[in-house]
């Protein structure tokens, strides 16, 4: 059984008051139109689709009203709702009838029969010689409007949908959420359009920006959040901002909640099942096989199912590199947590899959760490045969796995968490994300503490150590590093003892307690070679180098990173050995040994880019620029400057690449 019979009007519906924004689809969405445009098409129809309230009819009538205005359809328009989601929808033979009655036939001159009617129904379309535009809207499914499209390729279909209506030869022009400037557009917009003296969005644009990210730019909840400032007309839009940031269900506060629902409810158990689990995700885009990994399924059935979820705009496809993610709406994710909350039975499936999804990043995380610390002689790491593809996993996860070390506070997961945290360490240093490495640090430490894992406290204070003297803390560095360093001796672990000691002497290097620093880095070097641990026993004789040389003891220094060096060949350590060779050219330029340090510092380069080391290979590019500068070579100095910047600018380390820019610039 049906619902009632839908009316078709001659005349289109109004546009919404306040629509805003929208021109790039616009520019998409007329060219289509225009009866004029030549189509390889036999009949030019176009589906606009997006997620329920996205403001898909709102798009369709602006453009429907500006081809009108232009004189593009003088054969007339028709508009029908089909209520494709409604539980009584609108059929196509109950749309013909009303189609036909909106072009005039109606009474005694209605066929009886349906086929009458669509044949009468075609062949006054087929009579009409000037364009015609339908407006078939809100359809949820191709059979739906497949049998009203016309015979003729001078009239334009445009039909809006929620699913993307593959099985249509249609242009298809997918509808996403406003961006952050239209979105506040449209606030400020609904309330001027209300009362014209209402300035509060003028008056608090930061209030307004941080509402329009809580609705999640979508159109429907801005305007009924518009709305519910309307009615509070007195008071401010900051206070409707902190009623809706407590909200237990902001999807209900803003209105949509009854449209996801209707969404969720249509959904095959599969594609439902793999919705709400996403919506578990650290992050709101993931990659298919992390995907996968939450569902228990194989990454091909997944992919399926997401692409069906993409159809129905409740997951939305990013094409990559290597691979699509797929990015959930951050108000459809608060729904699917709410699904979840909502059973006990969801929730212990969702916990289940989030063990299995940090099990999958632990898992790939330590073959691609294991690969970024890879030496000659080591066992090879599955999956990444190279640096650069454990890097890019590492990059595109890097959100994730951010955020799942985080779980961490939970006790379920907190030891996964934790060993997570620890194969992170080495590729957050080589991005230099030590904002990202002191988050995760944290999380770490608190985990490891609560649950008495004294190594794995350790182990973080000693990553965070690290991370806070790269960010200009070196004070809680060294804090961290005496956190670390009597942990492992309580523990008796003797070889990260002496990493943690390598650590401290370089914090107390930074605050210029050199001495101790040489102490430290001295204390280190005899651990590791108790312990027999020869690559960090080259760590700590490099280190302990640039002690000596900030102590004014320059031969000395020459001594230690000319061992260090050696030991880093002997290992087969070609970064470290860069690094080596970098610090013994400044040992040498320091003691007049100019030439010497030219060809430590090519060295140097050699190893930084083999690596694709751009901060340290803008730092020794500098240094030799100084080498030149001090050999009265300005020509070579300038070169190395401004080759400095750009190595410098890839690193994302601007600071340090303007210096260098304006160093090249007084050589002109």
């Amino acid at each position: 059984m049906h619902g009632p019979v839908p009316v078709a009007t001659a005349a289109l519906p109004a546009v919404p008051a306040g629509f805003t924004g929208r021109d790039e689809d616009l520019a998409r969405l007329s060219p289509v139109l225009d009866p004029a445009a030549e189509s390889d098409l036999p009949v030019v129809i176009c589906a606009v689709s997006g997620l329920g309230g996205i403001g898909k009819t709102s798009l369709a009538l602006c453009a429907a009203h500006r081809a009108v205005r232009d004189g593009w359809f003088p054969g007339g328009t028709l508009f029908v709702d089909f209520r494709g989601y409604d539980e009584d929808p609108v059929t196509a033979d109950q749309a013909v009838v009303a189609l036909l009655d909106g072009m005039g036939v109606r009474g005694a001159d209605l066929p009886q029969t349906v086929e009458g009617q669509y044949g009468l129904y075609r062949r006054l379309l087929a009579e009409e010689g000037r364009p015609m535009l339908l407006v078939l809207d809100n359809a949820s499914d191709a059979g739906q409007v497949m049998p009203l499209v016309p015979g003729t390729d001078h009239h334009r279909v445009l039909i809006t949908s929620r699913d993307r209506l593959t099985e249509l030869d249609a242009q298809l022009i997918d509808l996403d959420v406003l961006n952050a400037e239209d979105a506040a557009d449209l606030i400020s917009r609904s309330l001027q359009l209300s009362d014209r003296s209402d300035d509060r969005a003028t008056r608090e644009p930061e209030a307004v920006s941080e509402l329009a990210t809580l609705c999640g730019h979508h159109p429907l909840a801005l305007r009924i959040t518009a709305g519910m400032l309307r009615k509070r007309r007195h008071r401010s839009i900051a206070s409707l901002v902190d009623e809706l940031r407590g909200a237990e269900d902001v999807t209900a506060a803003v209105g949509l909640r009854p449209v996801f629902e209707a969404a969720y409810r249509q959904l095959p158990s599969e594609q439902a099942r793999l919705l709400r689990l996403l919506a578990l995700a650290p992050t709101a885009e993931v990659a298919s096989d992390t995907a996968a990994a939450l569902a228990d399924l194989g990454v091909d059935w997944t992919f399926g199912l997401l692409e069906e979820l993409a159809a129905s705009h409740l997951v939305t496809p990013v094409p990559g590199e290597a691979d699509v993610r797929w990015r959930l709406h951050d108000l459809v994710r608060v729904f699917g947590v709410g699904v979840v909350n909502g059973d006990a039975g969801l929730r212990e499936e969702g916990e289940a899959a989030r063990e299995r999804v940090l099990g999958f990043y632990l898992r790939w995380a330590r073959a691609a760490d294991d690969r970024l610390r890879w030496l000659q002689g080591m066992p090879e790491p599955e999956r990444f045969a190279n640096r650069a593809g454990a890097l890019a996993w590492f990059d595109g996860e890097r959100a994730g796995l951010v955020a799942a070390v985080q779980w961490a506070r939970e006790e379920r997961y907190a030891d996964t968490a934790v060993r997570l945290s620890q194969r992170l360490a080495e590729y957050l240093d080589w991005r230099r994300s030590f904002d990202d490495k002191i988050t995760v640090c944290g999380s770490a430490r608190d985990a490891a503490h609560r649950a008495g894992d004294r190594v794995g406290e350790a182990s973080a204070w000693t990553s965070l150590g690290v991370a806070l003297r790269q960010t200009g803390r070196a004070g809680e560095a060294i804090d961290a590093h005496i956190r670390a360093r009597d942990l492992y001796q309580t523990a008796g672990d003797r070889d990260r003892e002496a990493i943690a000691w390598n650590n401290l002497g370089v914090a107390l290097q930074e605050t210029g307690r050199t001495e101790e620093a040489i102490d430290a880095h001295t204390r280190a070097r005899e651990l590791f070679q108790v312990v027999g641990d020869r690559p960090r026993e080259a760590s700590a004789w490099d280190n302990l180098g640039s002690a000596l040389l900030e102590a004014s003891r320059a031969g000395e220094a020459i001594d230690a990173y000319t061992r260090a060096r050696d030991l880093f060949q002997t290992v087969e350590d070609r970064h470290g050995e860069a690094r080596a060779w970098n610090n013994l050219g400044a040992a040498l330029r320091t003691t007049g040994r100019g030439e010497e340090a030219v060809e430590a510092y090519k060295k140097a380069l050699e190893g930084h880019r083999e690596f694709d080391d751009w901060y340290r290979t803008g730092h020794t590019l500098s240094n030799l620029a100084r080498a030149h500068q001090n050999a009265a070579r300005p020509a070579e100095a300038r070169t190395c400057y401004l080759q400095s910047a750009d190595a410098y600018t890839q690193a994302n380390a601007p600071t340090e690449a303007a210096l260098a820019q304006s160093r090249a610039d007084s050589l002109t």
